[in-house]
């Protein structure tokens, strides 16, 4: 197996690699991707909107996970007015990158195209601030726009991210990254597999919206609409991310889950990859018969890996 490198939507996890100190030790965007949790499980977002991540989980549960696990600390920030906001960033940006986001992807205006409306489960978005000086705001955004600027009224309407439906905080950035232990690769992988087996259980702790189902319930309820015919939102929504990040985030689990030791479970992993993979053709074909095949045949693997986990 060859392990994959190319493009994706990796937002939070290629910012946080960019906002950790000591570039030389800095982790991989596939280890911090794995460590989020983000590949252990699927969802039907309040019955609808079809994403491959946990029941319940959302990138700001993942963020901090990850940044725990690699053996760092920071400081998570929110809320205030955007003049406040605007301050904290000034000053956070003089001592080093920082991790701001969710914002709405939708209104970083140099983007082509934009300003976007809301899509289906919304535009959020993570970037890397570099300076905040005067009215201009300088950022890495991991969307393909190194050293993108933006003025600093519409960079604060991005971060305000009203339409970013798992956070009712705005302007949330974290920064001040400092390591507090050593961790390798391995170690942090194994760390992250107790809550591997958490989301894959199905965590009852957090909040969704009415009607969200996860794992092999949202995968049939999923195969049943493709063979019907899905909506143009829903199957724009997985053609252009939830597939591609969904393999890629499977594809990623498998490798570092194999490298920390556990074979089969990481062969559980590279069968979800190579299925969820396995969707984009007949999704883009409008082939529903093929698309609901292939869901329904990767609806048990969730099961199956939550298995194999929980045997060591």
């Amino acid at each position: 197996m060859t392990d994959y490198t190319g493009s994706g939507p990796y937002c939070y996890a290629n910012s946080l690699v960019m906002s950790l100190p000591g570039a030389a030790a800095r982790p991989s965007p596939g280890l911090v991707e794995t460590l989020t949790g983000s590949p252990f499980g699927v969802q039907l977002l309040g019955g609808t909107v079809p994403l491959f991540d946990p029941y319940g989980w959302d990138p700001e549960i993942g963020l901090d996970d990850a940044v725990a696990l690699l053996g760092f600390r920071c400081d998570r920030t929110s809320g205030g007015s955007a003049d406040e906001a605007m301050a904290r960033l000034r000053t956070a940006c003089a001592r080093g990158p920082v991790l701001v986001g969710p914002v709405d992807m939708g209104l970083l205006l140099y983007h082509p195209g934009t300003p976007w409306g809301p899509s289906a489960g919304g535009n959020d978005h993570y970037v890397v601030a570099l300076a905040a000086d005067g009215d201009t705001v300088l950022l890495h955004d991991p969307h393909g726009h190194p050293y993108a600027t933006l003025p600093a009224g519409e960079f604060l309407a991005s971060w305000r991210a009203e339409a970013v439906e798992y956070t009712a905080e705005p302007y949330v950035m974290r920064a001040g990254f400092e390591r507090v232990r050593t961790v390798t690769a391995e170690e942090a992988v194994r760390a992250a597999l107790p809550g591997a087996a958490a989301w894959l259980a199905g965590r009852a702790d957090l909040p969704v919206p009415p009607g969200t189902v996860g794992g092999a319930e949202a995968l049939e309820r999923l195969a049943d609409r493709a063979a019907a015919g899905l909506d143009a939102g829903v199957r724009e929504l997985l053609a252009d991310f939830a597939v591609r990040v969904g393999a890629r985030r499977l594809a990623d689990a498998s490798a570092y889950v194999r490298r920390a030791g556990l074979g089969r479970a990481a062969a559980v992993l590279e069968e979800q990859a190579r299925l969820v993979g396995a969707v984009q053709y007949p999704l883009v074909r409008g082939d529903g018969a093929a698309l609901a095949e292939v869901l329904r045949r990767l609806a048990p693997t969730y099961g199956r890996l939550r298995e194999v986990l929980a045997a060591g």
